[in-house]
């Protein structure tokens, strides 16, 4: 039998009454400690440490509970979507830095999510044959100027119809810690640049700013003339030209967007770039 020094007499007077002083029960209690030491390790490493390598590894009850990820964008592929290397836990960056983001499009392949922003629409590129639209080269060259090798937290919302995870994305503060403040909006910085328009589509997600936090600086964004809306020509909105190019015939060919024109001292006082 081994003795309880850490208990009084009369505690161990009653725990010798109930049989639990033997070498048995010290095992048991050891084993049931180590159990839940294990499924406690367990827990934390699938929730807080387990890296998600793709769009498809994303739990569905992560998106349903709408949590939230965070990693480093590798690439940006199109005006309004990109992908992001997920990584959780410590030891990502320095000064203990063990754990590495790959540089190599081989070791990418297959370990990054794909994303697609919430609340903003982009020019459509060119795809599958059809033709881009006008600025959707430079909305891609911002987005990729803004946001490629740069640290992002993002809201999952949903799994969209192409497999991508629809999130609200923010742009990690450079100086101050991401546990207390969560950046910068990324979705309603390329609104307020003027190379997105509010997502008009059914099914639009906006985050806790809300959609006519999105209207008010897209109509901003035409009125100083920032960005694609620095053009005299009137446009078309992506959510159009995509009704279009798919052959809807319900959708105007095309219907366009109207720039509105600024008085003579808007002009001369305001700003026509935001970066």
């Amino acid at each position: 039998m081994v003795p309880l020094v850490i208990f009084d007499d009369k505690t161990k007077a009653k725990l010798e009454a109930y049989g639990l002083t033997s070498q048995a029960a010290h095992l048991s209690f050891v084993a049931a400690c180590s159990s839940i030491a294990t499924v406690s390790c367990i827990w934390t490493y699938r929730r807080y440490w387990k890296r998600i390598p793709n769009a498809e590894s994303v739990p569905t009850k992560l998106i349903a509970r709408r949590g939230w990820i965070n990693g480093v964008v590798t690439s940006v592929g199109d005006g309004d979507n990109f992908r992001l290397y997920h990584t959780p836990g410590l030891f990502w960056r320095w000064p203990i830095k063990l754990r590495h983001v790959p540089q190599a499009a081989k070791a990418l392949q297959g370990q990054t999510i794909h994303i697609r922003m919430a609340g903003v629409d982009a020019p459509e590129a060119a795809h599958f044959g059809k033709p881009g639209q006008p600025y959707a080269k430079e909305a891609l060259d911002w987005l990729r100027g803004t946001v490629h090798g740069r640290r992002v937290w993002c809201q999952l919302v949903r799994r969209d119809q192409y497999q991508r995870i629809v999130g609200v994305p923010y742009l990690e503060p450079r100086i101050l810690p991401a546990l207390l403040f969560k950046g910068r909006n990324l979705s309603l910085m390329m609104v307020t640049a003027g190379w997105g328009v509010t997502y008009a589509q059914a099914g639009g997600e906006y985050g806790a700013e809300g959609k006519a936090k999105y209207i008010q600086l897209e109509a901003q964004a035409r009125a100083a003339r920032r960005g694609m809306w620095a053009s005299k020509k009137k446009l078309e909105s992506p959510a159009e030209y995509k009704k279009r190019v798919a052959g809807d015939s319900s959708a105007p060919v095309p219907t366009t967007v109207k720039v509105p024109r600024r008085k003579l001292l808007s002009r001369l006082f305001s700003s026509s770039k935001v970066k």
